[in-house]
């Protein structure tokens, strides 16, 4: 069973899952569906963050990762030590998640470029089911139709 309820969540391969913030709870499912690795690129300052996700995901059995990532500011270091976890945990079960699932597609979007286990189109149809990003992801994401443009959320402003 896929975890559906989870916000924004996604499956882009048979080993990658990515949402907005789970729940203590919606990470023991996780840990059930076996999953092995939570990475996080969402600060732990946001609102609506765990309180002890690193805590929470220990005692699951899994490991955690913290890429903070703010969102007005993502920057070349954030997108090299994510990559860095990515490759070094092929074959792993990892779900990838920021608050909204936002900065995580477009990081996505950027690694298709590079991954072999997801095309480009593909991570690009992903981002685009929720949300299109502005001018603060514009030369992160190499969408240079995002210049000047504001962030736009699917459901929201388009």
């Amino acid at each position: 069973m896929e975890p559906t309820h989870i916000l924004n969540w996604r499956r882009l391969t048979p080993r990658v899952t990515t949402s907005g913030q789970p729940s203590e709870a919606e990470l023991a499912e996780l840990a059930a569906m076996g999953v092995t690795r939570i990475i996080n690129l969402g600060p732990h300052h946001n609102t609506g963050a765990l309180e002890d996700e690193a805590g929470t995901v220990d005692a699951l059995g899994m490991v955690y990762d913290y890429i903070p990532v703010e969102f007005e500011a993502p920057k070349e270091g954030d997108y090299d030590r994510f990559k860095a976890v990515m490759e070094e945990n092929v074959g792993e079960m990892i779900h990838v998640h920021c608050i909204y699932n936002a900065r995580v597609s477009a990081f996505f979007f950027r690694y298709a470029r590079e991954w072999d286990d997801l095309s480009v189109a593909a991570a690009s149809h992903n981002m685009e089911s929720i949300w299109r990003p502005g001018d603060d992801w514009a030369d992160f994401t190499g969408l240079k139709i995002a210049k000047g443009q504001p962030n736009r959320y699917k459901g929201k402003d388009y």
